[in-house]
Parts: C-alpha cells; sequence; structure tokens
C-alpha cells in the first residue's frame, strides 16, 4: 500500500468532488493532506490551487489534486508555480498521458463538469501512471 501524502484542495465549485477523491485517497491507502476548501461557500480558487501548488513544490506532498468549478481557473493558479505541473484532465487518457509524458504533479479536474466515476478513474490513473522520461526529458526540462 502507498505511504504517500497527496494535496487536495479546491474551491466552492469543487468542494463536493474533492470530499469524493479524499475518500477514494483514504481507500487506496494515501494519507491526505487538505488544504480546504471547507464547505460550498464562495472562496476564491486561486488561494487553493497555490496552496496545493505550495505543498507540492516544498515536499510536503509528493502529488497533489486541485479542483474547481472546470479545473481551469485552479490549474492556471497551479501553474504559475516554480515545480508544479498541473494537468487538467477530463478523461483517463488525459490522465495517463499527464504523466506519461508530462510528469504532472497536480492533477486538476473540474467539480461542475467531471462526473464522480470519471474523477475517480483519473485518480487512479495519475497516481499509478509512471513519467516515461526518455525522449519527454528535454520538454519536460523546459517548463522548468
Amino acid at each position: 500500500m502507498p505511504s504517500e501524502t497527496i494535496a487536495v484542495a479546491s474551491d466552492h465549485a469543487g468542494y463536493e468532488l474533492k470530499e469524493v477523491l479524499k475518500r477514494e485517497l483514504t481507500v487506496m491507502g494515501y494519507e491526505v493532506l487538505d488544504l480546504g476548501a471547507d464547505g460550498a461557500e464562495s472562496v476564491d480558487y486561486p488561494d487553493f490551487g497555490r496552496a496545493a501548488a505550495k505543498a507540492v513544490a516544498s515536499g510536503r506532498s509528493s502529488r497533489g489534486i486541485v479542483v474547481c468549478g472546470t479545473g481551469i481557473g485552479i490549474s492556471i493558479a497551479a501553474n504559475r508555480h516554480p515545480g508544479i505541473r498541473a494537468a487538467l484532465c477530463h478523461d483517463v487518457e488525459t490522465a495517463r498521458l499527464g504523466r506519461e509524458h508530462n510528469d504532472a504533479n497536480l492533477l486538476a479536474l473540474g467539480g461542475r463538469t467531471t462526473d464522480p466515476e470519471t474523477a475517480k478513474a483519473c485518480l487512479r490513473t495519475f497516481l499509478e501512471t509512471p513519467y516515461e522520461g526518455g525522449r519527454h526529458d528535454p520538454r519536460v526540462a523546459k517548463l522548468a
């Protein structure tokens, strides 16, 4: 069983899906670092994208999951931080390729655009797929 810590963060629009994903992470054996939001009251997604990015960049967590209404805003916020590669994913294929080709360390999902079963499948794929390296290394290095 994994012994990694995974940071999770969302705004109000992603709160319900974040809670589903927290339960899934626990079932999978991961430690969960919940950085908020704590409910459906309106909050600002950049604050939560930043919190997750800082947790991953500092090593407090090995990877992270961020959720807002579409996943777009929170992924943009997270990607502003050095060392963060947040991949906005809509299905298992994008989650797999985000890990294999881009060495993504944050998974971004849309709480209003991704159903819970698809989100759980993306989560599992994201966490279980290794980075391929090789021909992708020079491209990923350019992201730094």
